[in-house]
């Protein structure tokens, strides 16, 4: 291992390497595994890398969530090579515990030797959690454990056990854990089978056999994207669908609420559909969330986005979500109040509360309306003033914080297009389609000069303008808090010689393609 990586095993160990961390103010992320790291795991890494100053990888084989029938035994073990890939992808430390540290026996027949995390029945006694008894109590249990050990700022998990991280999410919020919990998109093979520690069990005739799970959803989601809703319906597809396949047996297909877990009849915002199935003795399990699309266009100031997004949004059907209006809000409140932009105390305190409306113009072409605190400042929040300063008011942590939350209610059900600097890469990573838009600072200096001249502006210094969009964009990219990058599973468009027609076109024929 590098200097820069280390690997502890004991409580002590680990406690004196965060002292460091936690003395220096740095944001903490874990990334609580079992260990036999694949794809998806390095995803969760990655994500925490980018988003922590200092990242947390733990392994630990849970004896708690193994029923007594269960692979506890077999589960595999690839320390080293775990070890290996947590330093390759930037991890600060791989905290290794054993069960002593964690205060339990190991005994999988009976949870009475240690003080449990019990989850609500109307969550555990669905899905998997019929045939698993006591393995979400196992899981809460661990997770909790390490939670108050680590005391992260923010924890990973991934979206492919939805159940487990529906439940994670609950536990923290009733517990009033101080930590945020990240959720992670599946990864899948090219096939589309969905990477697992338990794939190594299978061979390449039942690999290809266990594609049909991730085949049927994608059926039951062009089913529901064609309007069929009815919960019994979109089962059906799915389980017709695996019948096609006699080596792969169904242990459950259910439709839930992806939050509360409750059953659902009809899908009227979202809904999780999810599956157990057994290939031989390996169990499998697959989900995918039935909701309206989200679209994600990111990129650098000036790249056209705005314009794109409100038209697309008509085009498609869907709500424009106009994210850059709503930090320039924030950004004239603040000039408006007198308040310099880098106080960032102060302008946390007028950000509670602070009510942003965007109205959408029957005309796509004309900017969303924006009222703040009941304040008309459509015009007012796009002069050169505002657009200036918004870049420093939204890297401020508070700012960031408010405005997010506000976003994300927005994509709960989905059926939006949003823009910004970081909403594929964090305000919706889950996002069916992201698209990263961009241009050359001359292209979008050339553009800026057309606008400012549009409202009046004379003797426009165009060599000046884009030495400032310059500067901004190494702003926004190298900002700590969400800088402006590429999501890795984004469509880079480049807009010099394209018309805003063309750019539609080609991210409306690659919204056509989503679940294909």
């Amino acid at each position: 291992m590098s200097k820069s990586t280390f690997v502890v095993s004991s409580l002590e160990q680990l406690q004196t390497s965060l002292l460091g961390a936690r003395s220096q103010g740095k944001t903490i992320g874990l990334v609580p595994t079992m260990g036999a790291l694949h794809q998806g795991h390095s995803s969760l890494i990655q994500r925490a890398v980018s988003q922590c100053d200092y990242v947390v990888v733990s392994i630990f084989v849970n004896p708690l969530q193994f029923a007594p029938q269960e692979d506890l035994a077999e589960y595999p073990r690839t320390l080293d090579d775990d070890a290996q890939l947590c330093e390759q992808l930037g991890a600060n430390l791989v905290f290794t515990p054993t069960m002593q540290d964690l205060g339990i026996s190991g005994d999988t027949t009976s949870q009475d030797t240690t003080t449990t995390i019990i989850p609500p029945q109307s969550m555990t006694l669905v899905m998997c959690g019929k045939y698993r008894p006591g393995h979400f109590a196992g899981v809460a249990t661990i997770v909790t454990k390490l939670f108050n050990i680590v005391c992260p700022d923010k924890a990973y998990f991934g979206q492919k056990d939805a159940q487990q991280l529906a439940i994670i999410r609950r536990l923290v919020r009733d517990l009033n854990m101080a930590v945020e919990i990240v959720p992670c998109p599946i990864i899948r093979e090219t096939s589309g089978l969905a990477l697992s520690s338990r794939n190594q069990y299978l061979s390449e005739a039942e690999k290809s056999a266990a594609v049909i799970l991730s085949n049927s959803l994608q059926q039951a989601l062009t089913t529901f994207r064609q309007g069929i809703t009815e919960s019994a319906s979109l089962i059906e597809k799915v389980k017709t669908t695996i019948a096609t396949v006699p080596e792969v047996s169904t242990q459950y297909v259910e439709l839930v609420e992806p939050d509360t877990l409750e059953p659902l009849t009809t899908v009227t915002t979202k809904g999780l559909l999810a599956i157990a199935a057994y290939l031989g003795e390996t169990r499998l399990i697959d989900n995918i969330l039935l909701r309206q699309p989200i679209v994600a266009i990111d990129g650098p100031a000036g790249a056209g986005k705005s314009s794109v997004t409100r038209r697309l949004a008509q085009e498609l059907g869907l709500l424009y979500l106009d994210t850059g209006a709503m930090y320039r809000s924030v950004t004239w409140l603040a000039m408006d109040r007198g308040i310099d932009v880098t106080d960032e105390a102060a302008i946390a305190q007028i950000i509670k509360g602070v009510t942003i409306e965007l109205i959408p113009q029957v005309n796509p072409d004309l900017p969303v309306q924006v009222k703040v605190n009941g304040t008309e400042v459509t015009q007012a929040i796009r002069t050169p003033e505002v657009t200036a300063n918004v870049s420093t008011v939204a890297a401020q942590a508070a700012v960031r914080a408010e405005l997010v939350t506000i976003q994300k209610s927005y994509g709960k059900t989905g059926g939006i297009v949003a823009e910004g600097r970081d909403i594929g890469t964090n305000v919706f990573p889950d996002a069916e389609l992201k698209i990263f838009l961009t241009a050359t600072p001359r292209e979008r200096a050339r553009r800026r000069m057309l606008d400012l001249e549009n409202q009046g502006y004379k003797d426009i210094d165009v060599a000046k303008l884009e030495e400032e969009i310059k500067q901004r964009d190494l702003q926004d990219s190298t900002r700590a808090i969400a800088p402006l990058k590429k999501a890795t599973d984004a469509v880079e468009i480049v807009t010099d010689n394209m018309s805003i027609e063309e750019v539609i076109a080609e991210i409306t024929k690659l919204y056509g393609e989503i679940g294909n």
